[in-house]
């Protein structure tokens, strides 16, 4: 896994090229890969520059340093939010998710540690997911205060809904063992050796028909496409009544404050 200190002249996304593979690292180690609004639109860019190469075949997500794919949200962007930018964020992730789902090329997940919240729901939006003991993953915003909208959409899809029902409403996360055991993580290997099965996989991914692989992700995205839309304008809908109650910012303060982190 690649390493980082944070340093603010390091890009936020790391953006390679390994031969047919294209690898997208985000590289926020110290605070847990948690996105904002600019590292969403760089992860953005990058899927969406991949889809138009003809030379790239598939594409790698995973995380810099041993502790997290991502944390999610960063609650220091989320914090103060008020009704219109919890609008204008949900269409922030309207655009994330796009990309991910009307991508032409497979996309591999490369777990290494936390995978928690939006970071969950990207994780299940990739195609194949590689990860190892220790890694956990879950929807906990109901902790944190935030309403879970289309996390449960996701989790539905892949999961059913009774599954899904029980982890937004607990807030709690699975460990590696329970994640493969519901067919979530498709591969668990030594912490070490997750790159290397991860650039296995897609290269044997992007030894495909192209065709053939862009048809069956497009059919993919068609056949969820009409709940796809439903969530996003249900999520707008709660978000801007969530952020008008003032509640999601008390609630974030007090689960960092639990932690010995502050916001500020």
């Amino acid at each position: 896994m690649s390493k980082s200190t944070d340093n603010a002249a390091e890009p936020v996304v790391i953006v390679e090229r390994r031969g047919r593979i294209g690898i997208i690292t985000l590289n926020k180690p110290r605070k847990l890969n948690a996105w904002d609004k600019p590292m969403r639109e760089e992860i953005v860019a990058a899927l969406r520059a991949f889809d138009a190469d003809a030379e790239i075949g598939a594409v790698i997500m995973t995380g810099a340093g041993d502790r997290a794919f991502s944390a999610g949200q960063d609650f220091a962007e989320a914090h103060d939010f008020d009704e219109e930018r919890a609008e204008s964020w949900i269409r922030e992730w309207e655009a994330f998710y796009g990309a991910l789902r009307r991508s032409t090329k497979p996309i591999v997940i490369a777990l290494n540690g936390v995978a928690a919240g939006s970071a969950f729901q990207v994780a299940l939006l990739g195609d194949i997911r590689i990860g190892h003991e220790g890694v956990r993953m879950g929807q906990p915003e109901i902790n944190s205060g935030i309403a879970s909208i289309t996390g449960p959409w996701i989790m539905k899809e892949i999961l059913g809904l009774s599954r899904t029902v029980e982890l937004t409403l607990t807030g709690r996360m699975m460990d590696m063992e329970e994640a493969h055991r519901i067919g979530i993580v498709h591969h668990v290997v030594a912490r070490e050796a997750v790159m290397e099965r991860a650039l296995a996989v897609a290269e044997d991914l992007a030894s495909k028909s192209p065709v053939a692989m862009r048809l069956d992700r497009a059919w993919f995205a068609d056949m969820t496409e009409a709940s796809f839309r439903q969530a996003i304008e249900a999520a707008i809908a709660s978000h801007r009544a969530a952020y008008a109650s003032g509640e999601p910012a008390k609630k974030m303060e007090e689960f960092m404050d639990k932690r010995g982190h502050k916001l500020r």
